[in-house]
């Protein structure tokens, strides 16, 4: 068994940074609608949220055998350099997306890096396309439309029931409801997304021969990865919790508990069953069709196509990005220098450019920039008509 290099202990290390971005990407997953109906303080969410993200990184470890032995051809030659370039790519993306405001897919653009890394790296044979179709392309597709049509008949369910009930009444009820299905998507996500970075890990140990090809991760992967997610998430992104909680619709305490309900069965089902779907996009379809099925039947729809133009830049976007780093890291070390400094240069004049309109847990609930906003006729019901303010990004 081969030592473990310097290269392969750079790549260790990018890779749980990629988690931490990962962790501060997604908090809103779990924890926007909680928030933007004031069932959770905004510290507390992502405190719970942190603590259940690295819980669920301990349940299963069926979407890392994804990542690690299922989207990559082993047997290609794979190689840490590779490796390196894909989570340069992902990170960057990842990046770009929260200083948007934009809830892109973090899982997305791992899979989109280690698809552009691979193919300029390796070639085509490096990447196992059936894989990616199967395990990747349709869950991204299917993923966010079954928990829209489950949020939504979930939503329609909780109103239908509580329709004779005091508001005040049932508000204060779903809302801790809401504690509990939003604490239940943290461990959910933990299990889902956690796992891609363990995958990553594994892999770089078994391309440098660490560990036997299709060997699961190790305690310390686990652990390791399950912290950097952790951490990642109590610094909270807030940015994109803004934009889930309050830019795609007015969330009311029933939609938030049927949205949230809704997120963590389509997440813990694909999870078992080694799924690498986008978290990012079954909690957006959940909140979708929990605002459909609210008593005005409301979304925002701008904010909405905003999102969708990003599902479908995140892959090929992270693949150019992490493929032109394949390139130059491939030249020796000076190439993994270089992109390493691009990466930190990148990193760290976005993180400056975010300073200027900062968004904390004090500001999160303000208003985003929404605009077209929508209403489906709903029998029955007074028309409304449509709002729109503006706030920054």
């Amino acid at each position: 068994m081969e030592q473990i290099t310097f290269l392969v202990a750079v790549v260790i290390v990018t890779a749980l940074a990629f988690d931490f971005t990962n962790g501060f990407h997604d908090t809103a997953n779990a924890m926007a609608t909680s928030i933007a109906t004031g069932a959770l303080r905004p510290k507390v969410a992502v405190t719970i949220a942190a603590l259940l993200n690295f819980a669920g990184a301990f349940l299963s470890v069926k979407v890392a055998g994804t990542i690690s032995g299922g989207i990559v051809n082993e047997k290609a030659g794979i190689h840490p350099a590779v490796i390196f370039a894909a989570l340069v790519g992902a990170i960057l993306w990842n990046l770009l997306t929260w200083l948007r405001g934009l809830p892109s897919s973090s899982s997305h653009a791992l899979y989109g890096g280690l698809i552009g890394a691979t193919l300029v790296g390796v070639g085509v044979d490096g990447v196992n396309f059936s894989t990616v179709v199967t395990k990747i392309l349709l869950p991204a597709v299917a993923s966010p439309i079954v928990a829209g049509l489950a949020a939504w008949g979930a939503t329609k369910a909780a109103y239908l029931i509580t329709r004779r009930g005091h508001e005040k009444t049932t508000t204060k009820g779903f809302k801790i409801g809401q504690i509990f299905s939003s604490s239940l998507v943290s461990l959910s996500h933990g299990t889902s997304d956690g796992q891609k970075t363990m995958g990553i890990i594994t892999l770089t140990l078994i391309s440098a021969g660490a560990l036997p090809k299709h060997a699961l991760p190790p305690t310390w992967v686990i652990v390791s990865a399950g912290l950097a997610m952790a951490l990642g998430t109590y610094m909270g992104g807030w940015r994109i919790i803004r934009s889930m909680g309050k830019g795609l619709t007015d969330v009311r305490a029933p939609q938030g508990f049927a949205a949230e309900s809704a997120t963590t069965a389509v997440i813990l089902a694909s999870s078992h069953m080694g799924y690498g779907l986008s978290t990012t996009q079954v909690v957006t379809g959940g909140i979708m069709g929990a605002g459909l099925g609210g008593p005005q039947g409301e979304v925002r729809w701008s904010t909405a196509r905003r999102m969708v133009y990003a599902w479908g830049l995140t892959l090929p976007a992270a693949g150019v990005v992490a493929g032109a780093a394949a390139f130059v890291a491939d030249r020796g070390t000076w190439g993994v220098v270089l992109v390493g400094a691009v990466l930190v240069a990148g990193a760290g004049a976005m993180w400056l450019i975010s300073r200027r309109e900062p968004v904390t847990a004090q500001n999160v609930n303000d208003a985003a920039e929404l605009t077209d906003v929508t209403p489906v006729p709903v029998p029955g019901t007074p028309a409304t008509t449509p709002s729109s303010t503006t706030v920054a990004a």
